[in-house]
Order: structure tokens, then C-alpha cells, then sequence
């Protein structure tokens, strides 16, 4: 049995269904990613959990438990938020063990158990800070130490990492997997950033207008969308019209879309020899060039009026102009075929 269970949950706010009869399941010790955009229902989904939300149908297992209308008192839910919400007026180390405070711990286990935590989230030397003098990423910390010191059942992270910049943001995601794996603590993060899904999650969820699109891991979900909505979301899939593509190619491809990652299309010069290998070939010209950091990214342009994108290792020796023509080579089984 799994740990965590939503049967047929659906959520209405008036006559708007934002939760349309939701199944998932989350098995303890897992790092479960709720993927999507902003309103697809992920963050309510995570609030009915919680119990700060209630469904309007369905019910919610945890651990055998029927939660569905358990007070969010009871569940034992530790929940980290866009905003932090520290208290200002309270120190490093009194904010982390206030959990414990309120549940009437000894004081002596609070100051041993605040002492540890503190050293799991690398606060040393913090703790008589207050929340003023501690950086977005130190915060970040604090939350989520006061969060898992009262050992919650299940952690709930709600775009903790929205508002920190994009450098600090990649160290605590990699922080925030280490701790909570290590914990052991069954964790339901969300975000609407697919790279932050990739690197955090056992498995992700990806939702789409209140129901679950796709789910698996990251490498499955990365490398086999199975909608066009999935290879637009998570990869920044090229996705062009089958017919298309076959008339472009002398293929005969199924689907009524191909979807094509930018980094498995190869860009050259002179027309390839490719007797040995199962590829695509065809000309086309450059229309433009972004640099990704390290990354080239070239929109690419066939005779048909067909636009790809293709992207390559920033190399100057490799670099193209535009309007210059080139030859685009794919493999086969590159070519991904998807009906929706």
C-alpha cells in the first residue's frame, strides 16, 4: 500500500473545478515533484493534503488513515511556503525549536534536537540571529529546519525557492534533496519549473488544468512525453506537424505530431554519409542564434518553411552565421511520435 493516496479528489470554488478527479500516490521516503503552471491545481492539491483546504469529493489515505476531514492540526504535516513566515522578534534557534515548544518538549530535548538541526541546515554560528540579519537563503534554511524538527509524518514545500536568485537557488536545491533524503522524510514539493523537477524529484507529477498529465521519473518524463502538452512543459521539445515532417523527410511516421529535442538534432556544413545509421537528413538555413550560457541555440529554417530549433557547445570554431545553409541530421529514434 502506499503511503499517501488521493482517491477521486475534486476541488470547487464555486462552479470552478480546480482538482478534477485526482489519482496519485506517494510511497514513504519519497521526493514527489508537483509539476506545472500557475492554476493547474498542484498547490491545491497540496493545501487539501494539509488540511488547509478541504475536498469537495474524494478521500485522502495517509498511512492507511482515512485524513480527508482531519483537522490540519492533527495530520502532522510540516509545511514550507513562499514566504517564510519566521517570527521576527525570535532568534535562529528559537524560531527552529518553536515547533516543539508549543508541543510542550522538555527543554533540554528542545535545545539537543534545535542544536542538531542546526547543523543538518548549516547555521552555525547563527543562532542568535534574527530573521533581519540572515540572507533570502538563510531563511530558507531556518523554515525548513522548523519544519522538519517536530518530525512531520509527510513535508509539504510550496516554491520555497521561488524568490531566491538563480545561483543560491541550485545550492539549496541540491541542499534541500540531501536533508530530506537523509531524514528519510516522505517530502511534496511544488514548482512550475521543469530544471528545478529534474533535479530535485524521484518522481514528478506534471498537472495541467486540474488534472495529472503525465508522471514518472525525470529521465522518463524528460526523454518520453507522452502529450504535446508534456514535450512542451518539461523538455522544450520542437514538436512539428507529422505529414510535415514526412513530406520533408520521405518518412512515414504515424503520429499527427514529431517531437524533437534541440540537442539530438546535428547541424553541418557538408550533407552527412549516413549508410549505417537510422537518421533523417535535410537542408535548411539559419534565421537566428541565441547563446544559452554554454549552449548555442539556432533556429533553423527548411525549404518547406519547417522552423527547428538545434542547439550545440558554444565552440567559436563552430559557430554559423546567419542565412547560412546547412544540412540537419536526426536519429530515428530521436523522432518521437505523439498523437494528442
Amino acid at each position: 500500500m502506499s503511503y499517501i493516496e488521493f482517491k477521486g479528489i475534486s476541488k470547487f470554488y464555486g462552479e470552478n473545478e480546480v482538482l478534477k478527479n485526482m489519482e496519485l500516490s506517494i510511497n514513504k521516503g519519497e521526493l514527489i515533484t508537483l509539476l506545472g503552471p500557475s492554476g493547474c491545481g498542484k498547490s491545491t492539491l497540496l493545501r487539501c493534503l494539509s488540511g488547509l483546504e478541504e475536498a469537495t469529493k474524494g478521500t485522502i489515505l495517509l498511512d492507511g488513515k482515512d485524513i480527508t476531514h482531519l483537522e490540519a492540526a492533527k495530520r502532522q504535516m510540516g509545511m514550507v511556503f513562499q514566504k517564510y513566515s519566521l517570527f521576527p522578534n525570535m532568534t535562529v534557534k528559537e524560531n527552529i525549536g518553536f515547533g516543539l515548544k508549543v508541543m510542550k518538549v522538555d527543554k533540554k530535548e528542545i535545545e539537543e534536537k534545535t542544536k542538531k538541526m542546526i547543523e543538518i541546515v548549516g547555521l552555525e554560528g547563527k543562532e542568535n540571529q534574527y530573521p533581519r540579519q540572515l540572507s533570502g537563503g538563510q531563511q530558507q534554511r531556518v523554515a525548513l529546519a522548523r519544519a522538519i524538527i517536530t518530525q512531520p509524518k509527510v513535508l509539504l514545500l510550496d516554491e520555497p525557492l521561488s524568490a531566491i536568485d538563480a545561483l543560491l537557488r541550485k545550492k539549496l536545491q541540491a541542499q534541500i534533496r540531501r536533508i530530506v533524503k537523509e531524514l528519510g522524510i516522505t517530502t511534496i514539493f511544488v514548482t512550475h519549473d521543469q530544471d528545478e523537477a529534474m533535479v530535485m524529484s524521484d518522481r514528478v507529477y506534471l498537472f495541467n488544468n486540474g488534472k495529472i498529465e503525465q508522471f514518472g521519473t525525470p529521465v522518463e518524463m524528460y526523454t518520453h512525453p507522452k502529450t504535446y502538452f508534456a514535450a512542451r512543459f518539461m523538455g522544450n521539445y520542437n514538436i512539428v506537424e507529422g505529414q510535415d515532417f514526412n513530406k520533408l523527410t520521405n518518412n512515414n511516421f504515424k503520429s499527427k505530431f514529431i517531437a524533437i529535442r534541440p540537442e539530438v538534432i546535428e547541424i553541418s556544413t557538408e550533407k552527412p554519409s549516413n549508410e549505417e545509421r537510422q537518421v533523417v537528413t535535410f537542408k535548411t538555413k539559419v534565421t537566428d542564434s541565441i547563446s544559452h550560457g554554454n549552449v548555442l541555440r539556432y533556429t533553423l529554417e527548411a525549404d518547406n518553411g519547417m522552423k527547428l530549433k538545434g542547439e550545440v557547445l558554444f565552440r567559436s570554431f563552430r559557430l554559423y552565421d546567419i542565412g547560412q545553409e546547412l544540412y540537419v541530421t536526426i536519429e530515428k529514434k530521436n523522432c518521437l511520435e505523439i498523437d494528442e
